[in-house]
This record gives C-alpha cells, structure tokens and sequence, in this order.
C-alpha cells in the first residue's frame, strides 16, 4: 500500500511545544536590551500624547514579595497596552529609600560589631545607610527585569538622591512659609520599639487580647463611702491619671452595695456612682445581688467632688476632679472616663481646657518616667499586671478581664502603639482649608473601583493633622530653625533659600554637619536658633514624588494614573493628595486604580508562621515569569488574590492553549507567499465569519484593556484560542491546510485569515506574556516574513477593516453553531457505544420543520462544518433520530458510511470509487507529481 503521509502538508515551526520558559526567557531579555527596544519603543512615541503612569516607591529593602510582583506587572500591562495604543508612556520605576527598615539593618550591624548606635558618627551611619538602600535598589532592579517589567532601568528615581531630598526640603519649606506646618505639643500614635511618632499612614489595627478594668476612685471630700467608677482597657494608664471626665447628656446613679463581695472589693454599706443606662450590665457583671439604688447625682456635685487617686498608697498624693467632656458615653464601662492627659486625644483636650498637669509620664522607650511613683523605669507592655495586682492590694479594683478589640500597631514593626504627648511636627488640615479642597478634588478623580472612592473620602474627613516628624536618623531633615526666645520657628524666605542653596550645593547631610551660621543669614545670631533634628516621615518623601518625578522634570500635567495596593487610601494616595491639594491646589493625579493583597488558596495571608509563603523567584524557578503574569493578568485584582501551587499548575494548562494555538499558525503558515491572499470578497463563508468574529474580538480586547479590565480581557483571548480556533476554526480547516492543494481557495483562504489571526493574537497577548510572544514573533520573522519589526513589542493594536462586519453572515452561523452543538450531542452518545470512531465514517441525517437550517446549508458546507463525510435534511424522522434535548426544533440520525475510506484523507466515501484515493486527493498528488 502506498505511504500517502509524504504528501501531507503538515505544520512546521521551530516555535517548540515545550516552553521551557524559566530558562528561555533570560534570552529574550538580553534580546531587548541588545537591540535597544525601550529606547526604539520611546523614540517611535515622541510623536504621540502623553500618558504619565506614576510609580509608587516599593521599599529598598529586601527580596520581592508577591504584593511587589502584582503591582509591578499591573504597572507593566498598563504601560505595554498604552504604547500598544500609540500612547507616549511615561513610567519611571521608583524606590523608597529612608525610614526605620534599613536604619534597623545598619543598627544591626553594628551591634554584631560590638557598637552600639550612640557611640557611632551620624555621618558614618547616614552613609551606611545610604549604602544599603543602594545596593536593594540594583538587586530589586533585577528581579523586577526578570518579571518582564519593560522599563529604561537607568531612569529611575529614589527619595535619597540629592535633587529628589532637596526638592522634598523645598516642599516642607513651602508648607513652613504657609503657615500649615507647625510645631505643636500633642498626643500622638508612638512606636515605644521604633521609638518615634508615627502618623496614620503607618498605624495598622489588628485584633488584641488586653485587660479591660473596673476601678474604684474614692470620693474624699464627703463623710459617705462613695467612689466614682471608671472603666478602661489600658490598665498602664492609671498611674498617669490626672482626672475622671462626665458627660452632660448621661444620667448618673448613686447605688447602695447591701452586702460584702470581698471579691470584688466591694464592702456593705458602700456607694458608688455609675451612668443609669450602664447599671444593670454593671450589676450583673459583677454578680451584685443586693443592692438598692438611691438618688440622681447632679452635674453640681460631680464638679464638687474631689476623688483621691486609686494607688494614693503607692504615692499618688494628688486630688482628682471631675470635668465634662462630650467623648464620655454610655455605650460600654460606667459612663465615666479616667482621664491621662498625655495618652489619649480625648485627654488631651480635657487636660489642656481645665489646665491639668501634662508632665512626662512615659518616655521614648516605653518606661514609665521618674515623675511616676512606685513604677517608674517599667515598662508600659509590662505594667498591666502590676498595676492590676497593686490596684487590689489598695482595694480600688472591682474587676479585670480580657477584652477583644481592634488595636493600633505599627505598619512596620508589627508592635502594639501607644498615644503619647509630645511635641512634634504637623501640617494642619484646617489652615487653608486642608481637607476641604482634598475632599473636592477626591470627587474630581476617577476611583477604580469606584468604591474605593468612599474609603479615601472617609479616611481624608476624619483624619488628624498629618504628624510629619519622626526622631531618627535616616531620611530628609526638617531644615527648620527654632528660637530660642520665642520657641517659635523661624521663618524666613532668604533663610529658606540659602538652605536650599547650601544642601543643592553640598547634598542634605550637610543640615547635620555644618553649623547654624552656615545656613543663617546675617541678620540672625547663631548662638539665638537650634537646628531641628528630627527627620520627615517618608510618607511625605513619597507624598512629594509627584514633583520631584514629574514637575521637576517638565511634566506639568497631573499623572494619568496611580497604581497601588488598598492599604495606600491610607498611604501614598493619601499623602500625595495631601501634599499636592496644599502647595497646587488639585491633586496629582487623574485616576487611581487599586488592588487586592495576595492570600493563599485558604483565604490566609502569607507568613512565614504558616509557612504558606510562595515568591516570584519560586514561580519562575518552576513556570516562567510568563505564568505569573497570567496569574495576574486572569486574576480579578480589585479583590484579594488566592495563589497557589495548583492554581498555577491550572494556568499552565491555559497555557499551553493559546501556546498550542501560536504553534498552529505558525506551522500552518510555512512557506507563505503574499500572493496566495485572498481578497475578504472572495473568502469561503467560513474564514468571513472568522474574520467577523476577530474584528469583535479585537474590539472587546482593546475595550477591556482600556478600562483595565485584565482579567475580562485574558478570558476573552483564552475562549477565542480554545473554543473559536482549536476546537472550531483550526478543526475544520485542518484538512484543507493538510490535503488540499497549495492553490486550492480554501487552503488559501484559510491561511490568509491564519495571518490575520497571528498579527491579532500577538498584540492581544504581547502586554500579558511579553517572552511568549516575542519567541513567537521571531519564529513568525524568520519563517514567514523577515520583513517585520524589529520585536512584537513595537507594534500597535490593529484597527481592523469595517468591511469585515458580517452581522448577516454572524446569524447564520448561529444556526450552523446550532446544528453542530446537535449534531455533537448524538455523536458522543455513538462514541459511548464505541460503534463509531470517526465523523469522517458517517453521514448525517437532520431533521427540523425550521426552514431556516435549511436554508444556512445553501451556502455553507455543513459536511465540511461538522467534519463528518455526507449530510443530508430530512422530510420525516423515525425512532433511530435524537432530538437535541437543548433545542427541540432539531433532532439528528447519526449512520456509519459502508464504502470507501481514501487512505490519504481519510473521509468516507459512500459511492464506489476505482482509484487509490478519493478524487481531492488524487488530484492534488498528481499536481505535486
């Protein structure tokens, strides 16, 4: 028998099944770099409108992490479809590179070298510091290079390089000059590990088990056994109490105790005084049973009395009063609130409006300070249980137990946070009116998703002066003078410049190391100011990027766009907007889009604890940085996103899909000629549906890529690849690719949409897995036209011939589909039986009193649509028909053929046929002969 299989045109390529992605993709890195791409891809835009993708600074200070490779690759697919949509991209990759990570590095390190922080220059440490950051910065350089960020990674900015700190002392001049900054004497959130204040920016809450207490504070100006009782969760804070607050709206109750409940501390005969709404839960609390309650307790007497405090024994020999204060509710406690001027707001305010005094209590570190009796030199995360047990020991503590709540912490060291007084740097919300313009220019920007809009809205009305600085060493000094007459600071224009001109000139640790005369106009005395030696959040650092990035650099439109995780509505979105709303008066940017955290398959947050962490370099170790960015690109980001090993392993098998469809293309398109095009006029029914559907297709994709819709988008690619090609397009059309002759119009029409298909799916795919389709793209350069651009990454998204809508046709092909979704039903009941193997052994007879089936056969090839060797429609149906359980209107008789099976093609032929072959077949052989 004769081997037919050297007259099939099989595919050809060189484009390999087998991805071998985490090797292969370094060559295409150095592929990029060697031809120049992102200089070409810059110079082939200058043309065309800006569009400003502002970085958000990751920190320099460590390995990515999985936030960093989501954000990054959003970034990334952001930037390629706005090039792709001939768009001048600006994105410069940015690093945060001051503040307490890299500043605990280098005390670190100098603690393992016997040196303790104090005994080292600040000039040496400062450079140390300086040091580390710049050696993340290459190292995360790399690994962001590795993810296939395209990028110009010798343009990058830092918050440490000379003009960006200068700019940033420029900044906080202007807000000095203003009037918006200020010195003020203030509780705020205080990191006792980091020893600094820290502003909102930094504070995350977490659950916290405390000790929420019951206390007794003994009236002593009256003969009667009265105390007033107070309830807190902070125990430490007794020993810094100064007062008890009341509230005006609340109704108070004397209570008679009728029994002894020495467990309690509570003896017969005596009285307290508590909120009437908060008497029952009291009671019951604390199992009083006997008990009678007596008369109202008016404001007049609460102003009256004069409490002792509860550890007066331990040496708290001061009388505590009673203030109003509109905080004091009845929700929860007694309806009295102990008052600790300096650890709380709401104390605050109290103690400076009734004068009380606001003496240190507890210092920098967390101990309790030498103005505190018994404790001092404790430290406040230890105190509670003392304070609780001496609280018994003076019989003034009803009760303690554990109490639930959502705490404070610190963004960065993860340790509870206290309140603290003291004084501190602070831009103002109310001066000029702050929060009003942020508030209106929050409604002036586009939120994606739109609810993100109410986060920052609430967080902006609600917040507390920004607090901007912090007592450490690594980061932009605030280059401020202060008198020592006045306590003020000095403000002065010509001063401010000189600064500005002395650390332009000498770079920002010259404010450490040179004298006050150096910076100091004559007109002031030296010997008269003291140079501030705190530095700035680097909140504000980032906060000013926006000037230094894009202002500084003659961009003076605001950022298309900001890109970032959820948490910065209370960042960098924030600070920003802040800085910019002050000094410009709108906010710096047009659009903020946000994205969810990165959990594992259970929902958890990743931590070493559960040993459930998965880094980018462990994925592209494993899969390629291609399968990442699927991940990201197929996830929908606005939420939190699962990974895990098996997820990915699923995306895998996605692809190798649209792997598998490149391939196809490629090596069907083998040998093409330009001259083989058929006009759109003279294709086949079938390659104009397809090109309808392409032109749809190619709609939707650029549609969903403009409103960042990526997850939409990459289903949107993936169904086209899998069910409209390899189980539609491609299936049909393999036989005429594989037996047809090379004239043939259908072969010719196949492979002339087959480029068409190729030229859109690059364009698609190129912004999600760059590496897998440049490969694909130089196979396509080399194998098929060498004429072609340089990499796939200089193209553009293709704006496709109108002429190629076919809505008519697109209806028609409804019902075909409709056909063959019957006609499959029947045929895999048949290959359950195991009668039938192939479609190409049978003939299928349809049946339906809709002409309109009919009449889609008159012009397209159903045999051919449904691969199968004769179709023929029936007047009458009898029991041997299926009806298409979906779609009643059609039934279907599948019959396997009995004749001749060409040996070439393998169809069925039911009329006897003399030669070796069938007849397509023969002739295309003697053509090629």
């Amino acid at each position: 028998m004769t081997d037919f299989s050297k007259t099939i045109k099989l595919p050809s390529t060189k484009f390999s099944m087998k991805a071998n992605l985490a090797e292969t993709e370094n060559n295409w890195i150095k592929f990029w770099k060697n031809n120049n791409l992102y200089k070409n891809l810059k110079e082939e835009s200058n043309k065309f409108e800006k569009f400003i993708l502002h970085d958000g600074p990751p920190y320099a200070n460590g390995n990515l992490h999985m936030g960093h490779a989501l954000n990054k690759i959003l970034k990334d697919i952001v930037c390629r479809t706005k090039f792709q949509s001939s768009l001048d991209v600006n994105y410069i990759p940015g690093w945060d590179c001051h503040g307490l990570p890299i500043e605990w590095n280098i005390e670190e390190k100098f603690r393992k070298s016997g040196k303790k922080k104090n005994e080292i220059d600040l000039g040496v440490f400062r450079k140390e510091c300086r040091e580390f950051a710049s050696s993340w910065v290459e190292k995360q350089k790399e690994q962001f290079s590795r993810l296939g960020i395209q990028s110009d990674w010798s343009t990058i900015y830092t918050t440490m390089t000379r003009s960006s700190e200068v700019s940033i002392v420029k900044e906080l001049l202007k807000f000095l000059e203003s009037g918006e900054l200020y010195l003020g004497f203030k509780p705020v959130m205080w990191s006792v590990v980091e020893k600094t204040a820290l502003a909102e920016a930094e504070v995350e809450y977490k659950e916290k088990i405390s000790k929420s207490i019951f206390v007794k504070f003994p009236v002593q100006n009256i003969s009667e056994d009265l105390s007033i009782i107070i309830w807190t969760t902070t125990p430490w804070t007794i020993p810094c109490n100064r007062a008890i607050a009341y509230s005006r709206q609340l109704k108070y109750k004397k209570i008679l105790i009728l029994n002894d409940y020495d467990q309690k501390n509570l003896k017969k005969n005596d009285k307290v005084i508590i909120s009437e709404n908060l008497i029952e839960n009291f009671l019951l609390q604390h199992k009083v049973e006997k008990y009678k309650i007596l008369e109202d307790v008016n404001e007049d007497e609460l102003k009256n009395f004069i409490c002792s405090h509860p550890l007066k024994k331990l040496g708290f020999n001061f009388e505590i009063r009673l203030f109003p204060s509109n905080h004091v509710t009845d929700e929860t406690g007694s309806g009295f609130v102990h008052i600790a001027p300096n650890h709380g707001v709401e104390d605050f305010e109290v103690g400076l409006k009734f004068g009380l005094d606001n003496s240190e209590t507890v210092d920098d570190g967390g101990l309790y300070s030498n103005n505190v009796p018994f404790f001092k030199g404790i430290h406040v995360y230890k105190a509670d249980e003392e304070v609780i047990q001496q609280l018994n020991k003076s019989k003034n503590l009803l009760s303690d137990e554990d109490y639930n709540h959502s705490y404070p912490h610190s963004w960065r060291s993860k340790a509870p946070l206290i309140f603290r007084a003291t004084s501190q740097w602070f831009i103002s919300m109310e001066k000029n009116k702050l929060r009003d313009k942020a508030i209106q220019e929050i409604n002036n920007v586009k939120w994606i998703p739109a609810s993100s809009k109410n986060r920052i809205l609430s967080m902006v009305k609600e917040r507390p002066d920004w607090c901007v600085s912090r007592q450490r060493s690594w980061g932009v000094p605030i280059t401020i003078f202060i008198s020592k007459k006045s306590n003020q600071p000095l403000i002065d224009k010509e001063v401010n410049a000189k600064i500005i001109s002395k650390l332009d000139e000498l770079g920002i640790d010259a404010w450490f190391e040179k004298p006050n005369d150096f910076f100091l106009t004559n007109k002031y005395k030296s010997e008269d100011f003291i140079k501030v030696d705190s530095i700035l959040d680097v909140w504000f650092d980032s906060g000013s990027s926006h000037v230094f990035v894009l202002k500084d650099q003659g961009l003076t439109k605001k950022a298309d766009l900001y890109l970032e995780g959820s948490d910065q509505h209370r960042g960098w979105f924030q600070t920003s907007l802040l800085e910019s709303c002050a000094i410009y008066k709108e906010s710096p940017y047009k659009s903020v889009l946000t994205h969810g955290f990165v959990i594992d398959d259970k929902g958890r947050k990743m931590s070493k604890s559960l040993g459930n962490i998965i880094l980018p370099s462990d994925i592209i170790k494993k899969y390629g940085a291609d399968i990442l960015r699927m991940w990201v690109a197929s996830s929908n980001f606005t939420e939190d996103l699962k990974i895990s090993f098996e997820s990915l392993n699923r995306l895998s098998d996605s692809y190798r899909k649209i792997r598998n469809t490149l391939r196809f293309i490629l090596g069907n398109m083998k040998d093409w000629d330009p001259r083989e095009k058929v006009s759109h006029e003279g294709l086949p029914e079938l390659e104009k549906y397809i090109r309808h559907k392409l032109y749809k297709t190619n709609n939707e994709v650029q549609k969903n890529y403009d409103e960042f819709n990526f997850h939409k988008t990459f289903q949107i690619i993936l169904s086209f690849c899998s069910q409209d090609l390899s189980a539609f397009f491609f299936d049909i059309r393999k036989d005429s690719l594989y037996c047809d002759s090379i004239n043939s119009i259908s072969r010719r029409s196949c492979r002339t949409v087959l480029k068409d298909i190729f030229q859109c799916l690059i364009t698609w795919l190129a912004p999600i897995i760059p590496f897998t389709t440049e490969e694909a793209f130089q196979s396509w350069k080399s194998e098929i036209n060498k004429t072609e651009k340089i990499s796939c990454h200089l193209l553009k998204f293709l704006d496709l011939p109108k002429i190629w809508i076919e809505k008519t046709l697109e209806n028609d092909w409804e019902k075909v589909l409709e056909i063959r979704d019957a006609f499959s039903y029947s045929m895999e009941k048949h290959r359950q039986k195991k009668d039938i193997k192939s479609g190409l052994e049978v003939k299928v007879y349809i049946f339906s009193k809709e002409e309109s089936y009919k009449k889609v056969s008159k012009n397209i090839d159903l045999a051919e649509t449904l691969i199968v060797s004769e179709i023929e429609f029936v007047e009458n149906k009898d029991k041997d028909f299926d009806v298409f359980p979906e779609n009643e209107k059609l039934s279907i008789k599948i019959k396997k053929i009995t004749g001749f099976k060409c040996p070439r093609c393998w169809k069925t032929f039911s009329s006897s046929i003399t030669k070796e072959t069938c007849y397509r077949c023969d002739e295309v052989i003697n053509e090629s002969n």
